[in-house]
Protein backbone atom coordinates (compact mmCIF):
# COMPACT_ATOMS: atom_id res chain seq x y z
CA UNK A 1 0.00 0.00 0.00
CA UNK A 2 1.91 3.15 -0.73
CA UNK A 3 0.88 6.72 0.48
CA UNK A 4 -0.03 9.65 -1.57
CA UNK A 5 0.11 12.93 0.02
CA UNK A 6 -2.33 15.89 -1.18
CA UNK A 7 -1.54 19.27 -0.56
CA UNK A 8 -1.76 22.54 -1.88
CA UNK A 9 -2.37 26.82 -0.86
CA UNK A 10 -5.68 28.09 0.49
CA UNK A 11 -8.15 28.23 -2.19
CA UNK A 12 -5.95 25.66 -4.78
CA UNK A 13 -8.83 22.98 -4.55
CA UNK A 14 -7.01 20.39 -3.12
CA UNK A 15 -10.51 19.18 -1.56
CA UNK A 16 -12.14 19.07 -4.90
CA UNK A 17 -9.12 17.21 -6.43
CA UNK A 18 -8.99 14.87 -3.02
CA UNK A 19 -13.34 14.19 -3.85
CA UNK A 20 -12.19 13.43 -7.22
CA UNK A 21 -9.77 10.76 -5.91
CA UNK A 22 -12.47 9.26 -4.07
CA UNK A 23 -14.91 8.96 -6.94
CA UNK A 24 -11.69 6.94 -8.27
CA UNK A 25 -12.38 4.53 -5.54
CA UNK A 26 -9.00 5.69 -3.66
CA UNK A 27 -9.77 6.19 0.22
CA UNK A 28 -8.67 10.08 1.45
CA UNK A 29 -7.80 10.69 5.19
CA UNK A 30 -8.48 14.60 5.68
CA UNK A 31 -5.66 15.66 7.68
CA UNK A 32 -7.41 19.56 8.16
CA UNK A 33 -10.19 17.87 9.13
CA UNK A 34 -9.09 15.55 11.78
CA UNK A 35 -7.17 18.59 13.29
CA UNK A 36 -10.37 20.21 13.99
CA UNK A 37 -12.25 17.11 15.55
CA UNK A 38 -9.14 16.27 17.71
CA UNK A 39 -8.69 19.89 19.25
CA UNK A 40 -12.78 19.88 19.51
CA UNK A 41 -12.80 16.37 21.39
CA UNK A 42 -9.89 15.38 22.31
CA UNK A 43 -9.72 15.56 26.04
CA UNK A 44 -5.55 15.91 26.24
CA UNK A 45 -5.64 18.16 23.36
CA UNK A 46 -8.14 20.23 25.15
CA UNK A 47 -6.45 20.87 28.95
CA UNK A 48 -2.85 21.04 26.94
CA UNK A 49 -4.52 24.06 24.92
CA UNK A 50 -6.17 25.23 27.44
CA UNK A 51 -2.89 25.45 29.64
CA UNK A 52 -0.78 26.91 26.56
CA UNK A 53 -3.76 29.48 25.05
CA UNK A 54 -6.02 30.02 28.00
CA UNK A 55 -9.72 29.10 29.69
CA UNK A 56 -11.49 31.36 26.95
CA UNK A 57 -10.73 28.56 23.85
CA UNK A 58 -13.27 26.84 25.20
CA UNK A 59 -15.28 28.92 27.14
CA UNK A 60 -19.09 27.71 27.65
CA UNK A 61 -18.04 23.84 26.63
CA UNK A 62 -17.11 24.99 23.31
CA UNK A 63 -14.22 25.87 20.85
CA UNK A 64 -13.54 28.77 19.59
CA UNK A 65 -11.29 28.46 16.43
CA UNK A 66 -11.50 32.11 15.81
CA UNK A 67 -9.37 32.79 19.17
CA UNK A 68 -6.94 30.11 18.61
CA UNK A 69 -6.65 31.36 14.88
CA UNK A 70 -5.83 34.72 15.71
CA UNK A 71 -3.32 33.79 18.42
CA UNK A 72 -1.60 31.89 15.86
CA UNK A 73 -1.68 33.66 13.03
CA UNK A 74 0.59 36.37 14.68
CA UNK A 75 2.59 34.16 16.72
CA UNK A 76 4.79 31.80 14.95
CA UNK A 77 6.65 30.01 18.36
CA UNK A 78 2.98 29.65 19.51
CA UNK A 79 1.99 28.33 16.56
CA UNK A 80 4.55 26.10 16.49
CA UNK A 81 3.56 24.34 20.25
CA UNK A 82 0.37 24.08 18.80
CA UNK A 83 1.52 22.10 16.00
CA UNK A 84 3.13 20.21 18.82
CA UNK A 85 0.29 18.91 20.65
CA UNK A 86 -2.48 18.13 17.48
CA UNK A 87 0.26 17.11 14.61
CA UNK A 88 0.91 13.84 16.55
CA UNK A 89 -2.77 13.10 17.64
CA UNK A 90 -3.51 13.75 12.98
CA UNK A 91 -0.72 11.29 12.60
CA UNK A 92 -1.83 8.62 15.14
CA UNK A 93 -5.52 8.92 13.77
CA UNK A 94 -3.95 8.59 10.41
CA UNK A 95 -1.97 5.49 11.09
CA UNK A 96 -5.42 3.70 12.94
CA UNK A 97 -7.04 4.68 9.69
CA UNK A 98 -4.83 3.36 7.31
CA UNK A 99 -4.94 -0.15 8.82
CA UNK A 100 -8.21 -0.67 7.97
CA UNK A 101 -7.72 0.45 3.83
CA UNK A 102 -7.71 -2.08 1.29
CA UNK A 103 -6.58 -0.26 -1.64
CA UNK A 104 -3.18 -0.05 -3.40
CA UNK A 105 -3.24 3.61 -2.51
CA UNK A 106 -4.22 5.69 0.23
CA UNK A 107 -4.43 9.82 0.19
CA UNK A 108 -3.86 12.11 2.92
CA UNK A 109 -4.75 15.43 2.52
CA UNK A 110 -3.26 17.70 4.28
CA UNK A 111 -2.46 21.85 3.91
CA UNK A 112 0.83 22.07 5.78
CA UNK A 113 1.85 18.43 4.64
CA UNK A 114 5.18 19.83 3.74
CA UNK A 115 5.56 22.59 6.58
CA UNK A 116 5.01 19.69 9.41
CA UNK A 117 7.12 16.91 7.57
CA UNK A 118 4.28 15.06 7.59
CA UNK A 119 5.48 14.67 3.78
CA UNK A 120 8.15 12.40 4.66
CA UNK A 121 5.60 9.70 5.71
CA UNK A 122 4.23 9.51 2.19
CA UNK A 123 5.34 7.29 -0.90
CA UNK A 124 4.78 10.33 -3.09
CA UNK A 125 3.35 13.92 -2.71
CA UNK A 126 0.78 15.91 -5.29
CA UNK A 127 0.68 19.33 -5.10
CA UNK A 128 -2.24 21.64 -6.48
CA UNK A 129 -1.68 24.87 -7.45
CA UNK A 130 -3.61 27.47 -8.75
CA UNK A 131 -2.97 31.05 -9.73
CA UNK A 132 -3.63 33.74 -6.93
CA UNK A 133 -6.33 35.32 -8.51
CA UNK A 134 -8.06 32.68 -8.83
CA UNK A 135 -7.44 31.33 -5.29
CA UNK A 136 -8.45 34.77 -3.97
CA UNK A 137 -11.71 34.55 -5.45
CA UNK A 138 -12.57 30.99 -4.51
CA UNK A 139 -11.47 31.64 -1.05
CA UNK A 140 -13.52 34.90 -0.48
CA UNK A 141 -16.69 32.63 -2.12
CA UNK A 142 -16.13 29.90 0.52
CA UNK A 143 -15.71 31.81 3.40
CA UNK A 144 -16.88 35.68 2.46
CA UNK A 145 -13.54 36.91 3.82
CA UNK A 146 -12.17 39.67 2.77
CA UNK A 147 -9.27 40.17 0.16
CA UNK A 148 -6.88 41.56 2.97
CA UNK A 149 -7.99 38.55 4.65
CA UNK A 150 -7.38 35.66 2.18
CA UNK A 151 -4.10 37.54 1.27
CA UNK A 152 -3.08 37.22 5.06
CA UNK A 153 -3.71 33.68 5.09
CA UNK A 154 -2.10 32.96 1.64
CA UNK A 155 1.42 34.69 2.88
CA UNK A 156 1.35 32.58 6.14
CA UNK A 157 1.69 29.57 4.11
CA UNK A 158 4.29 28.19 1.90
CA UNK A 159 4.19 29.44 -1.63
CA UNK A 160 3.92 26.96 -4.51
CA UNK A 161 7.59 28.02 -5.78
CA UNK A 162 9.02 26.57 -1.95
CA UNK A 163 6.42 23.25 -2.05
CA UNK A 164 7.19 22.42 -5.73
CA UNK A 165 10.71 21.29 -4.58
CA UNK A 166 9.26 18.61 -2.44
CA UNK A 167 6.19 17.62 -4.69
CA UNK A 168 6.39 14.55 -6.98
CA UNK A 169 3.48 15.65 -9.12
CA UNK A 170 1.65 18.98 -9.83
CA UNK A 171 -1.84 19.42 -10.60
CA UNK A 172 -2.58 22.38 -12.02
CA UNK A 173 -5.90 23.68 -10.97
CA UNK A 174 -6.82 27.10 -13.27
CA UNK A 175 -10.05 26.56 -14.49
CA UNK A 176 -8.14 26.16 -18.29
CA UNK A 177 -6.17 23.40 -18.40
CA UNK A 178 -8.09 19.99 -17.66
CA UNK A 179 -7.91 18.57 -14.04
CA UNK A 180 -9.51 14.96 -15.02
CA UNK A 181 -6.64 14.50 -17.66
CA UNK A 182 -3.90 15.26 -15.18
CA UNK A 183 -5.25 13.14 -12.57
CA UNK A 184 -6.00 10.22 -14.43
CA UNK A 185 -1.85 10.68 -15.51
CA UNK A 186 -1.21 11.00 -12.26
CA UNK A 187 -3.08 8.06 -10.75
CA UNK A 188 -1.83 6.02 -13.22
CA UNK A 189 2.29 6.14 -12.34
CA UNK A 190 1.32 5.88 -9.64
CA UNK A 191 -0.46 2.35 -10.11
CA UNK A 192 2.93 0.99 -11.37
Amino acid sequence: MKVIGVTGGIGSGKSFICSVIEKFGFPVFYSDYEAKNIVASNKEVVFQLTELIGAELYANNQFHKEILAVRIFKDQALKEKVNQIVHPKVRNRFEEWKKSQNTSLVFIEAAILFETGMYKMCDATILVTAPESIRIERVIKRDGATIKMVLERINSQWSDHEKTKLADFIIVNDEVQPVLVQLEEVLSSLSK
